[in-house]
């Protein structure tokens, strides 16, 4: 029995639904969403064909789902307007089927988390804690929007790395000094950034951070002031190009840490 050592061939990554062809996604010449999932394809022809009768190919393995990072004031008290734009961003993310990914804060991600929890959807708290009991008591956060809680036990900047890492999409959203550090990372690591206009905060000033940086990281930020809007700008923009980009510096560095 042969067993996968030195010389035995790659297994493929992901396989083009409608002809079975094992892919790289990175290196997939077609995408297209559906439902949440980012399906890659070997030709247009065959995306094409998916695209004509998604249900047709689905059943024939599924790629994970897409996963949407919401990063943003952990402030309990925001703006009420604001609070319900982060809501129905929740709602949007529920609805499509991505995954919501969040620090697991109170504030502007707990609304959006709320959402997606009433809306039936799946959310993930990335946790600053070494366990529930510091998550509620050293890190006075909630626990009860979330359909899996990871306990990092790396604090809040550690953390930090962590909800980056974990998304396909980014979306920033008010946010103080932890909401910049996220997004520093996010532009650093060539993430596409959705950044909600408006909610005030660090959202409302990453247009003059981005020429301050000067710095092309391949990141693509995206600016809206509509939750929905700006959840299809990112996912055409993912879905066109964007998934080439590996989720960590792995093989070739785009741009100069700094």
């Amino acid at each position: 029995m042969s067993g996968a050592g030195e010389g035995a061939p790659a297994a493929p990554l992901l396989r083009d639904p409608v002809c079975g062809m094992g892919l790289d996604p990175r290196a997939a010449p077609a995408t297209a969403e559906h439902e949440g999932r980012l399906y890659y394809f070997c030709s247009d022809g065959c995306r094409k064909r998916f695209l004509a009768d998604p249900a047709v190919y689905t059943h024939r393995g599924a790629p994970p789902r897409l996963s949407v990072g919401v990063m943003g004031s952990a402030v309990p008290h925001a703006r009420r307007e604001v609070a319900e734009r982060a809501y129905l961003l929740g709602q949007e993310i529920a609805r499509r089927g991505y995954v919501l990914v969040t620090g697991a804060c109170p504030g502007l991600p707990y609304e959006c988390a709320r959402a997606v929890r009433n809306f039936g959807g799946l959310s993930v708290g990335i946790s600053p804690a070494l366990s529930l009991d510091e998550h509620l008591h050293k890190y006075h956060s909630p626990a009860d929007a979330y359909d899996v809680i990871v306990y990092t036990g790396s604090g809040l900047m550690g953390r930090e790395v962590t909800n980056i890492r974990s998304s396909d999409l980014v979306i920033i959203l008010g946010g103080r000094s932890g909401t910049l550090g996220e997004f520093a990372i996010a532009y650093d690591e060539g993430r596409l950034i959705g950044v909600l206009e408006g909610s005030g905060g660090i959202a409302d000033r990453i247009r003059d951070i981005v020429a301050a940086i000067d710095k092309d990281t391949g990141a693509k930020v995206l600016y809206d002031r509509d939750p929905a809007s700006l959840l299809d700008a990112l996912a055409r923009a993912y879905a066109r190009g964007h998934y080439r980009r590996p989720s960590c510096f792995c093989g070739e560095m785009v741009g100069e840490a700094g």
